[in-house]
């Protein structure tokens, strides 16, 4: 097979009536999913698409957006998935933007890495890429044809649009959920099919349903075979409250961007709960660290570059390399460990601190509900850490007693000497922590 869509009409011939699509009340087999995308291939001939045009898409949580999305692929044309309520005039500067510029041939989508606007970059993925990850996903966490995935997150970005690639290979069930807005309907998908569940939340929406709904996920233990976390780190809390929720499940941890694809995967819930830690390399994958301590990522599942952006794509990817801004190690189990991205790193008298391990010390305090780590500038040091936290419901700040916390936990220097309270923090569209919106100049 040379493309994903290819397994559709595979599985329409041979499975024809089986579940492919579930989406609100709308049920797709296979074959009517088949069907669908012939149909739309006609339509859209029809109105003058053709065989290596990029097309903009709004990518709706239906039915609908991946049926025009493989029906693009079915006839030649480059999918790119835009957020779904960005507004007309972006979606038209963005759509003049891209009919100036032409892919290699084989690419299949142009995808954005931050959102649609300012600096964003278009990153242009091969169909054998899509092959890569979903092959990567398979073997690296099991999925099988008796699945059914729940997919709540956006369709536009690479974290919920790659679980549409093994499940449709596979010929499993996908259910789509608009999101965690209304979680009575992110559960009830859960009912829908007498059969062993999968899903993929960003370590955000992971703790709004420890937070908000631990009872009702630990109902769900005998049926979610595993649940997939990325995007963001996730605090080791979270992952241990997790585990006790879902004791028999396999909960995992993956190393993934736009760029560089589906890399490696860890599950945390076998015993070994680590922070950090990412897994081996899947099968597709290398993965290796730079001198300067960085993680660089070689295989079938690496971007094509950056669309109109020859420079930008060579500062990063060189000799079928990607060279990330990723600060990692690999310990002697050959696992991928993250410590954070070098232009996090905050510099505090000459000693350089992850602010993710500070947040992550942080949230084992009873009081502390979330929380940022940034820096401010200072008189002596150069820099300062700043702790920013939200404060669980009938807590009030005590810094004396989270800076004891964090001494208990960390070196001197990786203590906070300032302390201030939010009623959030601030968040990008797929759960991780806007740090550039704390940077102060």
């Amino acid at each position: 097979m040379n493309c994903i869509e290819e397994y559709i009409t595979l599985h329409a011939t041979q499975q024809p009536d089986k579940e492919a699509v579930i989406c609100g009340e709308e049920i797709l087999t296979y074959a009517e999913l088949d069907r669908r995308i012939d149909a739309r291939c006609a339509e859209l001939c029809s109105q003058g698409f053709s065989a290596g045009q990029v097309v903009c898409i709004r990518a709706e949580s239906s039915t609908a957006f991946l049926t025009t999305y493989f029906a693009l692929h079915r006839i030649g044309c480059i999918a790119a998935p835009l957020e779904r309520d960005i507004p007309d005039e972006a979606f038209a500067t963005i759509e003049a933007e891209l009919s100036r510029h032409s892919c290699p041939p084989g690419t299949a989508d142009v995808l954005y890495t931050t959102g649609t606007t300012g600096r964003s970059k278009g990153v242009m993925i091969s169909a054998d890429t899509i092959l890569a990850d979903a092959e990567n996903l398979i073997a690296g966490q099991g999925f099988t044809p008796d699945l059914t995935f729940v997919i709540n997150g956006p369709l536009n970005h690479i974290g919920s649009l790659s679980k549409v690639y093994p499940n449709i290979l596979l010929g499993a069930t996908i259910i789509i959920v608009d999101g965690l807005k209304d979680l009575d309907r992110f559960f009830s998908a859960f009912d829908l099919r007498d059969t062993r569940y999968a899903t993929f939340l960003v370590p955000a929406s992971i703790r709004i349903l420890i937070q908000f709904s631990a009872a009702r996920l630990a109902s769900l233990a005998d049926k979610i075979d595993f649940i997939e976390t990325g995007a963001a780190a996730i605090a080791e809390s979270d992952m241990q409250a997790l585990c006790q929720l879902l004791p028999s499940s396999r909960l995992y941890n993956t190393y993934a961007s736009t760029e560089t694809g589906i890399i490696a995967t860890y599950d945390w819930n076998n015993g070994e709960c680590t922070s950090g830690c990412l897994g081996t390399p899947m099968p597709n994958s290398q993965v290796f660290i730079t001198a300067d301590g960085l993680i660089a990522c070689k295989g079938r599942t690496l971007m094509t570059g950056y669309i109109g952006d020859p420079q930008r794509t060579a500062s990063i990817l060189r000799d079928a390399t990607i060279y990330t801004s990723d600060i990692g190690s690999i310990d002697s189990h050959g696992r991928l460990h993250l410590k954070g991205r070098e232009d996090d790193i905050i510099n505090v008298g000459g000693f350089k601190v992850a602010p993710t391990e500070v947040e992550e010390a942080a949230l084992t305090h009873p009081a502390v509900k979330d929380c940022i780590c940034t820096a401010v500038p200072h008189k002596i040091s150069g820099q300062a850490l700043r702790l920013i936290v939200v404060l669980n419901d009938g807590c009030t700040l005590d810094k004396r007693s989270i800076a004891l916390h964090l001494r208990q936990k960390l070196e001197a220097f990786k203590v906070p000497a300032l302390y201030e309270t939010a009623e959030a923090i601030r968040r990008t569209f797929n759960g991780k922590l806007d740090r550039k919106s704390y940077r102060q100049k």
